[in-house]
């Protein structure tokens, strides 16, 4: 029989560590999690599912506007009701979170409701219990934070602004971020005058260069005030709303802002620090490549370790290091190359691989194929919104190394070319690839012709 109480407990029931915990109850390990707030995570209950929920909510103001081309009279103008759409994605994650919770108690991880603190290398208290494990993972994930500056308080963070009393009718996002981007343009959809302010000179900093311009230029359209090298200086308030004063000088006055800035490891009063568990300059958790800390008996993944703060790493995390202690270990650490990403603005973003800044940076020369257009459905539709659709490739070996595109269900069509992404496949392979027509997809096949290379031939 173990010395210990269990072979794995778990802190943190989000994606991660709610996967962890059922793949390596499947082995045979007896495991335990601990969760002091919801099931699930930030993922299910404040971020991925409730954002894709809203953001769908508000690309229906399009598609009310769209219509009309093609025949279509709606018999009175249509109104939006927040109250709804709150509630009823309050249901849904209800919902999820019990499934989650029979996801656990069908594969025999005991769940415990209360926050857990590290006591020593084996050993966590829970709810006035101590218990002890041969191995302790840490998945907290991360906790929004918000800048100091006069009136702070008044500014909610993402954890906050899916619950909203009342409709904001005028709306202000601080930040640069996918959260910024995606909430500018969700309340912007759902009715609201939407601000957007970020401190830089362009938002989503490590995106493409053109698909960062392109994504501006019809967020704009599209009516999101851009407010582009500016902060908040202060924020009162006043009978009417809230004054925001920025740093340019421009006074807004508002019904809410949303500081969209960032999240941090949440792993205050875990214990961590009286066992001198190693941290980087960021405050994330250092782990090797089988999600060992300083201390080898605790474990860490997913958003507090400071890589790709992604739902899906966090589950390839988790099966990694599951493989690693409780099953056949993997031949190499895991491969963070190539991983497909969306940002929910309007029109969507999708994108895998490399920018064509970072392909510069990497290899001696590449070639740029990129196409942007209007949308069939637009013919009729009326509306000026254009698509964006672009391919990196070596030049030396014809592969495929970035794939990017800015439009309508943009990180639906990019899923599926990731998986080219990362087989390697070349530009031959994807222009012998017949398409499927008439859809906007086809273009990442009929890109023939090079729009661009680097460095530029001088002849």
């Amino acid at each position: 029989m173990s010395q210990f109480d269990y072979d794995l407990f778990v802190i943190g029931a989000g994606s991660g560590g709610v996967r962890a915990a059922r793949t390596a109850a499947a082995t045979g390990a007896r495991v335990a999690i601990a969760e002091d707030r919801y099931l699930g995570g930030t993922c299910v209950n404040v971020g991925c599912v409730p954002k894709k929920l809203y953001s769908y909510a508000a690309h229906f103001h399009d598609a009310f506007e769209d219509a009309h081309g093609f025949g279509w009279t709606l018999p009175q103008a249509p109104e939006f009701d927040w109250a709804t759409l709150r509630d009823n994605k309050i249901g849904e994650i209800k919902r999820l979170n019990g499934i989650y919770g029979k996801l656990l108690e069908n594969a025999g991880v005991r769940l415990i409701n209360a926050r857990a603190k590290v006591l020593d290398a084996h050993s966590v208290e829970v709810d006035g219990e101590r218990i002890s494990a041969e191995k302790i993972l840490v998945a907290v994930g991360g906790w929004p934070w918000v800048p100091d500056f006069p009136g702070n308080e008044y500014a909610l963070n993402s954890n906050q602004v899916f619950d909203l009393e009342r409709f904001p009718e005028r709306f202000l996002v601080l930040g640069g971020g996918y959260i910024a981007v995606e909430f500018a343009s969700i309340f912007n959809g759902l009715g609201a005058d939407a601000h957007l302010v970020y401190r830089g000179d362009l938002f989503l900093r490590g995106f493409d260069q053109e698909v960062r311009e392109f994504t501006r230029d019809e967020m704009a359209k599209k009516g999101v005030n851009l407010h582009f090298g500016a902060n908040i200086e202060s924020i009162e308030k006043v009978d009417t709303g809230l004054k925001v004063t920025l740093t340019s000088g421009e006074v807004l006055e508002v019904d809410a802002v949303l500081s969209a800035t960032g999240r941090k490891p949440h792993l205050q009063g875990l214990g961590l620090d009286s066992l001198g568990i190693e941290l980087d300059d960021g405050g994330y958790i250092k782990v090797n490549d089988r999600f060992e800390t300083s201390e080898p008996s605790i474990l860490a993944l997913g958003d507090v370790t400071g890589g790709p703060e992604l739902t899906p790493v966090a589950l390839a995390e988790a099966m990694h290091m599951v493989a690693h202690h409780y099953g056949q270990p993997p031949k190499g650490p895991m491969n963070y190359d190539n991983i497909a990403t969306a940002v929910f603005c309007h029109p969507n973003i999708g994108t895998v691989g490399l920018s064509e800044e970072a392909a510069r940076e990497r290899f001696a020369a590449i070639r740029v194929y990129r196409t942007d257009f209007r949308p069939m459905k637009h013919t009729l539709s009326g509306s000026e919104e254009r698509c964006l659709m672009k391919l990196i490739v070596d030049d030396a070996t014809d592969v495929v190394v970035g794939a990017h595109m800015v439009g309508e269900e943009a990180g639906e069509i990019i899923q599926g070319i990731a998986i080219a992404v990362r087989a390697g496949l070349t530009k031959a392979d994807f222009d012998a690839t017949v398409g499927i027509h008439p859809t906007g997809a086809e273009e990442f096949v009929t890109m023939r012709s090079e729009s661009r290379r680097w460095p530029q031939n001088d002849a």
